[in-house]
């Protein structure tokens, strides 16, 4: 393979004069957006790639990787509402509390939103398509998933966690055949440059797929594997770069969270799965799910071990495409309730301190959470420091 396609996130602070470094980045590949870094797309020699990745501006190197929406184990119409605010809202304290996400901004990164269904009437959404499709969502992934962070009331029925939200950033990164890891790196940098308090994300890499496309190309399976592999450990570790100086912008005055899916593919009792990319990056929240059961709150099957916190996945009810409601599971599906409840935080944050440290709001949504409402004989690794509650 004499090219591929790579992303790169590099500073652009200065660098000692007698650095020595091989591939020159061109003032061309210059992209503006966060403080001090900026990512790019290249085709790549190897002889290129290697010179970028020695080159000391280099934070992170990796090979473009396809992305999917982490797919709901189950979806179904949403029964007749027995209570006016849907379960997850309520086992997330939301309800009770005095903050409704007013004057934050939480941006979704998924397959795009339905903007004309009644749910986001009155919310200012910024859109920004990273996909060839069109602008809005031909899934109904993404706007599930916006539903339950910020949609309004459906039928008497209150389905958003944070539902004063006033704006929202919608980046579609996900079309009917996916993403790319670079694009995913993209959107998180836009909604950072637009001021995003909250970044939620419901989708996972692909790597069987990636595995796939080598082989098409005809490489042997084993060297195919053995190159996802590195082009998997490469994509963490620019997650984990681009989530450290998404972090570093808090003391300089905005900052921003990444709230991630853990992925669904643990099949319980039999086995379990550690948390996917994005989420599994060092400062990515990882949400697993948790699901209603006699003596507590439980771990559904399919929710991946090594999260961070839980909160809500099973039978959950949100905005449905071209209107009404529709009942998922999924680390997907708590994934925004997490997100709304960062935004609760951050609104108390931005009260008390007139704006948002990253560090400070990691604290609360994390430390905050609680082990009382679930069943006794979790595992720690499987819910984190346990359900996340509201302020």
């Amino acid at each position: 393979m004499s090219q591929q396609d790579f992303v790169v996130l590099r500073s652009t602070l200065p660098i000692p004069p007698a650095a020595p470094y091989g591939y020159i980045f061109k003032s061309s590949d210059y992209d503006p957006g966060m403080e001090g870094a900026v990512l790019e797309e290249h085709s790549l020699s190897e002889a290129e790639h290697s010179d970028i990745k020695r080159n000391p501006r280099t934070k992170a190197i990796a090979p473009l990787m396809p992305m999917n929406l982490i797919k709901p184990t189950n979806s179904q119409p949403a029964q007749p509402a027995a209570a006016t605010t849907s379960w997850g809202v309520d086992a997330v304290n939301a309800g009770q509390s005095a903050y409704e996400g007013k004057g934050v901004t939480v941006a979704v990164l998924d397959t795009g939103i339905d903007p004309n269904h009644a749910a986001f009437h009155g919310i200012t959404l910024q859109r920004k398509n990273f996909t060839s499709e069109v602008d809005d969502d031909l899934d109904g992934h993404g706007t599930h998933c916006a539903g339950t962070i910020f949609g309004q009331d459906i039928g008497g029925q209150r389905i958003g966690v944070a539902r004063g939200i006033e704006k929202a950033l919608v980046g579609k990164v996900l079309g009917t055949g996916g993403g790319t890891s670079g694009k995913i790196a993209k959107a998180i940098q836009w909604a950072v440059a637009e001021g995003a308090h909250v970044i939620s994300m419901s989708l996972g890499m692909d790597f069987p797929g990636f595995v796939k496309s080598l082989v098409d190309q005809g490489i042997h399976l084993e060297a195919a594997t053995s190159m996802a592999l590195t082009g998997y450990r490469d994509n963490i570790n620019l997650f984990n770069a681009l989530a450290r100086t998404v972090r570093a912008q808090g003391p300089l005055g905005q900052g921003t969270v990444l709230v991630g899916a853990s992925g669904n593919q643990s099949k319980r009792p039999q086995f379990t799965i550690a948390v996917e990319p994005p989420a599994a990056g060092i400062d990515i929240i990882a949400v697993g799910a948790l699901q209603k059961g006699n003596g507590g709150l439980s771990v559904p099957y399919f929710s991946n071990t090594g999260v961070a916190v839980t909160a809500p996945g099973v039978d959950v009810v949100s905005a449905n495409l071209g209107g009404g409601l529709i009942s998922m599971d999924g680390t997907s599906m708590a994934t925004p309730h997490a997100a709304g409840i960062a935004a609760l935080w951050a609104e108390k944050l931005i009260n008390a301190n007139g704006n948002v440290d990253s560090d400070a709001l990691t604290a609360q949504l994390v430390g905050r959470a609680e082990t009382g409402p679930l069943k006794a004989g979790f595992r720690h690794e499987d819910v984190g420091t346990g359900i996340v509650q509201a302020p």
